[in-house]
């Protein structure tokens, strides 16, 4: 079984896209295991327990969340609602570590293609 990183959108302006985004975490790791992979998504988890908005806390999460995906296989990236700067963060440090990326789409959610921000690191 392979380990994978899911990348998705987490945070949101407000509490109706920060719903969304949960919704569409929830469908890319159910897709995950439905290719017998074992997805880890810390962007998601992390923030319930540390304090998202506490720079040291959020930080220690970034670098709890890079010390798993060291040992990843893979990171996912679901982008049908589009690519965050966290995401595309993320998507630098599998690069980075030699880590395949792969982008996917969820049937049934708006797909927008993934395109790099003009400051994004290649």
């Amino acid at each position: 079984m392979r380990l994978v990183v899911i990348e998705s959108p987490f945070a949101g302006n407000d509490e109706a896209a920060r719903e969304r985004n949960l919704q569409y975490l929830h469908h890319a790791i159910l897709d995950c295991l439905s290719h017998a992979e074992a997805p880890f998504a810390s962007h998601a988890l992390y923030p319930q327990v540390l304090d998202d908005a506490n720079p040291a806390e959020r930080a220690f999460g970034i670098e709890a969340g890079l010390a798993w995906a060291a040992r990843a296989d893979l990171t996912a990236v679901y982008h049908d609602l589009g690519i965050s700067e966290g995401m595309w963060q993320g998507i630098a440090a599998a690069k980075a570590a030699g880590r395949p990326v792969e982008f996917r789409s969820l049937p049934g959610w708006a797909r927008q293609a993934p395109q790099e921000p003009h400051n994004s690191p290649k």
